[in-house]
């Protein structure tokens, strides 16, 4: 399965190449018969919520900026996978696109050190965002002084969505705390002949995990994984491993992506999904973009279990790549992805919250205006699937095991597969 899984991404990546190679010259007719540059914005926002919040800043880049043609290069597949290995081919043709759609924090420092991106600090300084962003965010996203990326949003990856109706109907009275309570309420939902968790294609599984783990391990814990010297060996991963194990042996048939899985549980056929919170789009957007569903009834959330009070992180961010064809262009589109309105129109749809601390909060409503109080107030942890902790080498390394251990559910193989990923990390 694995095999077949590899040979579809080469033969994906290699059919992207081939489109982005005869996708024609830099410039395309814009109104009036004038040309206007195009600007290749690269991201892995196709599905419904994340290509709604994508379509805002378009419009606004394209009245702020008649000049340039906004040329939409987003490779589908939930969290990226794909959309990576496409760029990491595109980055080492010398064929960079003008500007690309990556996570802040561990998974953008492959890119800065092998000087691939240029500095931003030009830009922070020219809009003064370095007073708008969170220090803590900031951080993140700087080497040395340097800043390599405009963060548009700031995500939660611990939220534990479930179908009341379900819930009730197996006996189950509010969301489960605990890794404990979680587990055996999963058994209740099986006795009750619903699907007690969706899951989707194998990155998901990854983020189920993280979320295991910290539920499992506690904040500071699972922040020391991720720390020089880390133990990966300890007793207690091996109970989150464990735990991770008796909370698969109860998940549903894996579905194509995330969006699948979660619509089971908010069509009542399964009763929970860790997911982040770019599922509520997907749950509450109209039915043109989304589900239409409503809030606390036909779904609900809760931090994951044995989470709450902290909250893990991750944000979409774009970058500034060394050689850009339409450097002017790209600048252009970064200025708009920084802007206090280009966050407020994105961010809603998207299902996230602003990486702005000046944006309008009237906007976010229900569950994005629970997601700011948490913000505000949470522990932070960061995420592993989505790039703020591990970077790609060892998140591939984890992935790998992970694909390994839905097949053969060995705890000490997979502890051993986490130690030498640690170990081999190169971070």
């Amino acid at each position: 399965m694995r095999r077949r899984w590899m040979a579809a991404v080469a033969v994906s990546v290699a059919g992207l190449l081939t489109l982005s190679a005869c996708g024609g010259g830099d410039k395309q007719e814009g109104g009036g018969g004038q040309a206007a540059k195009k600007v290749e914005v690269f991201s892995w926002w196709t599905g419904p919520g994340e290509a709604d919040g994508l379509k805002a800043m378009r419009e606004i880049f394209a009245k702020q900026n008649p000049n340039f043609e906004f040329f939409d290069a987003a490779v589908a597949g939930g969290s990226g996978d794909q959309a990576r290995a496409l760029l990491s081919s595109k980055l080492q043709a010398n064929q960079p696109p003008d500007t690309f759609q990556g996570h802040a924090g561990a998974e953008l420092q492959g890119y800065i050190k092998s000087g691939k991106l240029e500095s931003l600090n030009f830009l922070y300084d020219e809009l003064k965002l370095k007073e708008v962003f969170p220090q803590q965010l900031i951080d993140q996203i700087s080497v040395q002084g340097q800043v390599y990326s405009v963060p548009v949003n700031i995500h939660r990856s611990n939220v534990l969505w479930f179908n009341p109706s379900v819930l009730k109907d197996a006996g189950i009275d509010g969301a489960p705390k605990t890794i404990e309570e979680f587990i055996t309420d999963l058994d209740k939902v099986k006795k009750a002949g619903k699907i007690p968790l969706s899951i989707g294609s194998q990155w998901t599984l990854v983020h189920l995990l993280e979320s295991v783990l910290l539920g499992s391990l506690g904040t500071d814990a699972y922040n020391a994984l991720w720390t020089a010297n880390a133990d990966w060996s300890n007793a207690n991963v091996t109970k989150a491993l464990e735990n991770f194990k008796t909370i698969l042996s109860y998940a549903g048939s894996p579905q194509d992506d995330w969006q699948p899985a979660a619509k089971q549980v908010a069509d009542g056929e399964a009763a929970f999904n860790i997911m982040g919170d770019w599922a509520y789009g997907y749950f509450h957007n109209p039915p043109e973009g989304g589900l239409g569903k409503e809030s606390h009834k036909d779904f609900d959330w809760a931090a994951s279990p044995g989470t709450d009070g902290t909250f893990m992180w991750l944000s979409d961010s774009f970058t500034l790549p060394k050689g850009a064809p339409n450097r002017d262009g790209a600048i252009a589109w970064l200025k708009v992805a920084a802007s206090k309105e280009g966050q407020d129109a994105f961010n809603p749809l998207k299902g996230s919250i602003p990486a702005r601390k000046d944006a309008d909060q009237s906007l976010y409503k229900d569950y994005l205006s629970w997601d700011l109080e948490q913000w505000a107030n949470d522990k932070l942890a960061g995420s592993i699937q989505h790039g703020v902790v591990a970077n790609d080498q060892w998140r591939q390394a984890i992935t790998d095991a992970v694909g390994l251990f839905q097949q053969d559910n060995d705890v000490a193989k997979f502890q051993q597969a986490l130690v030498a990923a640690a170990k081999n990390s190169g971070q």
